[in-house]
């Protein structure tokens, strides 16, 4: 299912650009390059026309006898334009060699695990009633469960993400859906709040790496172009798992009781952990790189690729290569393996918090924990203030939970699709092709631009909704008029979270998923201590003027967008020649290493031994003893 194949390019990307100076479409010819010339930049001019003449180089070039009729007007006043023919071509690699349709399988199954978090911590806010009765502890103890758990959401993807970058996705989602499932096997049997309090932090510890780790695969296959479209089915797991999963909570609560909340949890993650394990491949980047190099580790392989290594294995071992030369590839072999071989660490957190103190990234975490802290309150409070205005059960409250997930559906669909549009256009505007099989080298695009211009009207529209809806509550109209209104909330608030975090996967490409946990750190603390308090701001302030509050706080720090998209490719330029510098650092000294290692090796390979009679030497040359006679005598091995 892998889908692996070895690819044929191996140079490094590179860019090269030329300027027409006619107005015809044509292109240029290049000679025939000899292998050591692999490497040196393609220059070349594309025809905005699909079917181009090719010249000799000449002084006259050649116009195209038969034109497209099916050219955009556009198109050709593009080709009248000097700037609109410049062009970057990349040599090197494909980003990807994973067909687009082993692409769109592992970007389903990574939509399903990321409803898994979202939903484990709203997924019984309609049975807390329940729960506080039957346990004998007051609301604000039931309500504690919610706050502890998203304490443990915040610190969970620090460890989960550094440790998928550095030994790979599968390994990090097996063993965290497994302890999941350990978690809420605890929490369908205990009958006592501290064993609650503690299993839910647990289950969550559980299931929030799971986070960090679906946006980091989607970097992992999909080049910035298209990384809109697959950021989009993500959020949608993500972002639809906060309104669906009341909905299932107040099901499952009305007729099988609480309890069996936590058995829905397990059996759909039970399910989702079998196709995983057998069939998904690897796709971290630092253990396969483009998919192209096969995984060494067992942990990396999906069952069926560990089954079928086994097999060769023995047929390796029932038929031994009969040639030196096959024995000498497969020790050869034998080295790659080991020297690819991801080597397993503790996780390192504070990698995460040096991706906050990065100015262009914590500045755009900072706004986009506001923007979540929006919708996440809206959350915490809908069932109990529906509950008490409209006199609602679990059912009926779970329910009133729909518009706002069918709002984040749509903004899900939809929004990949805007921020691909805008990548396009801006790629049009720059004079840049758009190279969907090696990536685009966006050291010169504004990225920063291109992802959060569409952010400014969604959000504008999500504030003004925000807002509406907390005064249709304060005067407790029509029950159509807050639902309504929640839709909106759900397709431009929670729309505009999700834009933020994919252009946070672009600006950390070396780490995604650390990149995704340092996100998740942030505006999970923060989420937890909002949702501590933001029972006394009601009382205090009533709904009205609470949730009027948090929409202007967006309106406040509006200003970080603009400073985003004037300061931040000059922050972007400066971390990667950061990066860049500690790469070279890095390879000098496993250089060193390596010289030093085969000086050691070259030493013991000469080494040399006096014989027993005094009257030569022995030497070993390639594994076998030579005696060398002294002066005047002759050689015997």
């Amino acid at each position: 299912m892998s889908g692996s194949r070895p690819s044929s390019l191996t140079s490094e990307a590179s860019v090269g650009r030329a300027v027409d100076s006619s107005n015809f479409p044509v292109q240029v010819q290049q000679p025939t390059r000899a292998p050591a010339q692999e490497k040196e930049d393609v220059i070349s001019t594309i025809s905005p026309s699909n079917d181009p003449t090719t010249y000799q180089p000449g002084p006259v070039p050649v116009p195209n006898p038969d034109p497209d009729p099916n050219l955009d007007t556009s198109d050709i006043n593009a080709s009248q334009d000097p700037e609109a023919n410049l062009t970057r071509l990349s040599s090197g690699p494909a980003y990807t060699v994973f067909p687009p349709s082993t692409r769109k399988w592992i970007v389903t199954m990574i939509t399903f695990a990321g409803f898994i978090s979202p939903m484990t911590a709203n997924i019984y806010f309609p049975v807390l009633d329940a729960v506080a009765r039957d346990l004998n502890v007051s609301i604000s103890k039931a309500n504690l469960t919610l706050t502890t758990y998203m304490i443990m959401q915040a610190f969970s993807p620090t460890l989960y993400g550094d440790f998928g970058d550095a030994a790979g996705r599968r390994p990090a989602f097996i063993i965290s859906f497994i302890v999941y499932i350990c978690a809420n096997l605890g929490l369908a049997l205990q009958k006592n709040y501290a064993a609650l309090l503690v299993l839910r932090m647990l289950q969550s510890f559980g299931s929030s790496g799971s986070l960090a780790l679906c946006y980091a695969v989607v970097a992992d296959v999909a080049v910035s172009a298209e990384r809109g479209k697959y950021m989009g089915f993500v959020s949608a797991g993500i972002n639809i798992g906060p309104s669906l999963s009341p909905v299932i909570g107040g099901v499952i609560g009305q007729y099988l009781g609480w309890h069996a909340i936590f058995w829905f949890c397990l059996i759909y993650t039970g399910v989702w952990l079998v196709p995983y394990v057998l069939l998904v491949p690897e796709t971290c980047r630092n253990v396969v790189g483009n998919g192209s190099t096969k995984p060494q580790a067992w942990w990396n392989m999906t069952v069926v690729d560990y089954v079928k290594g086994r097999k060769r294995r023995r047929r390796r071992r029932r038929h031994p290569p009969g040639s030196r030369e096959e024995e000498e590839e497969e020790e050869e072999a034998k080295r790659q393996a080991e020297r690819t071989r991801p080597k397993l660490r503790f996780p390192n957190p504070f990698n995460t918090l040096k991706v906050v103190f990065n100015p262009d990234l914590g500045l755009l975490i900072s706004y986009g924990t506001m923007v979540y802290l929006v919708f996440i309150l809206i959350c915490a409070t809908l069932g109990t203030q529906f509950a008490d205005r409209y006199g609602y059960n679990q059912l009926e409250t779970g329910l009133c939970y729909l518009p706002y997930g069918i709002g984040c559906t749509v903004a899900a669909v939809v929004q990949g699709r805007i921020l691909d549009w805008n990548y396009r256009r801006w790629a049009k505007k720059m004079g840049m092709t758009i190279d969907y099989k090696r990536g685009d080298d966006l050291s010169k695009f504004p990225i920063e631009r291109a992802r959060l211009q569409p952010v400014i009207p969604i959000l504008g529209i999500g504030v003004v909704a925000t807002i509406g809806y907390a005064w249709a509550l304060e005067t407790t109209t029509h029950v159509a008029g807050p639902l309504v209104l929640l839709f909106v909330v759900g397709l431009c608030v929670t729309g505009s979270f999700s834009l933020v975090n994919t252009l946070v996967v672009d600006l950390y490409p070396e780490a995604p998923a650390t990149a995704v946990a340092a996100t998740n750190l942030v505006r999970c603390l923060c989420g937890a201590g909002a949702t501590a308090f933001i029972e006394a701001m009601l009382q205090k302030m009533g709904v009205g003027w609470t949730f009027t509050f948090w929409p202007l706080v967006l309106v406040v720090f509006s200003p970080i967008i603009y400073l985003l998209v004037t300061r931040g490719p000059g922050w972007r330029a400066q971390r990667k020649a950061r990066f860049q510098r500690e790469r070279e650092r890095r390879e000098q000294k496993e250089r060193s290493a390596n010289e030093e290692s085969l000086e050691s090796s070259d030493n013991s390979s000469a080494s040399v031994e006096k014989t027993e009679e005094g009257d030569g030497e022995k030497r070993m040359v390639d594994g076998i003893f030579v005696t060398e006679a002294k002066k005047g005598q002759g050689l015997s091995s």
